[in-house]
């Protein structure tokens, strides 16, 4: 493999580890690059590669959450332990819409959804429900300011929405996260929230695409799987940090504001320039 692809294979990482966690969608950003950087690789490839690749943005979670994620920590008395299994099963729970709906048509979804235009439509609708729900909700106080407050029927509810990211563009993050917030949940909690979700639904999905990919790869194409999800857990590390402490003293109309802008670039490139 030459430089200039291994180059190539970083950009990815970084866009998938900037994008994955950040309501402005991962995938439709992947769509995107893919039609300015070409891979050396086959379409087959590719589409799970673009899959693959979060497992190294999910790692991230994993080490910066190990702890309040780890059920047999001995640093834990029981009942914290107790509650951590506790959390796991609402994550599950919130999981299960999205697994159920992906088991049965992720095919028909990707055979139907995956081009620019749908990516347009979904960057520019999500980013003004964004600043919509934002304006909404700046003169109330949340519902739920902890994860011990979330019910199984609100993961449920939270669940829900998250198979809107089924469809490319929306963003898997931005989805749960607008959920959440017409909820009642607060900017933090669903934040925290949305990425424990990531957990299982991402294993998930990797898991699909590695299984209909096979398990038969070149030695170039395992280069471009490993150093895809090690830069995608490097940048992952630094935008789960960024977007904790943005969400702090912000509200999320910013990547409202920046979804409508590439959408609308999006949408004049391939109209006026393709």
């Amino acid at each position: 493999m030459n430089l200039l692809e291994l180059i190539k294979v970083i950009f990815f990482g970084i866009v998938e580890g900037i994008t994955e966690w950040l309501p402005i969608s991962s995938t439709g950003h992947l769509i995107l690059l893919d039609e300015f950087i070409k891979l050396n690789v086959t379409n087959e490839f590719m589409e799970m590669f673009r899959v693959v690749i979060q497992l190294g943005a999910i790692m991230a979670v994993i080490v910066l959450y190990f702890k309040k994620l780890n059920p047999f920590s001995l640093s834990k008395d029981k009942e914290e332990k107790k509650n951590t299994w506790i959390l796991w099963s609402k994550v599950l729970v919130g999981c299960l819409p999205a697994a159920i709906i992906g088991l049965l048509f992720d095919d028909k979804i990707d055979a139907i959804f995956y081009n620019y235009v749908t990516v347009v439509i979904t960057l520019i609708l999500y980013g003004i429900f964004f600043i919509l729900i934002e304006n909404k909700n700046r003169e109330k106080k949340a519902k739920y300011n902890s994860l011990k407050d979330l019910s199984y029927s609100l993961a449920i509810y939270i669940g829900l929405f998250q198979v809107l990211s089924l469809i490319p563009g929306t963003s898997r993050s931005g989805a749960t996260i607008l959920g959440a917030l017409i909820l009642g949940v607060s900017r933090s909690v669903a934040t925290e929230y949305t990425f424990f979700l990531a957990i299982p639904v991402m294993f998930g999905a990797s898991f699909l695409k590695i299984l209909k990919f096979g398990f038969s790869y070149t030695s170039n194409e395992l280069i471009i799987l490993i150093l895809g999800m090690l830069v995608s857990f490097i940048v992952s590390l630094i935008a789960i940090k960024f977007l904790v402490k943005y969400i702090k003293k912000h509200d999320f109309k910013i990547f409202g504001v920046y979804r409508i802008i590439l959408g609308i670039l999006v949408l004049a490139y391939f109209l006026l320039l393709k």
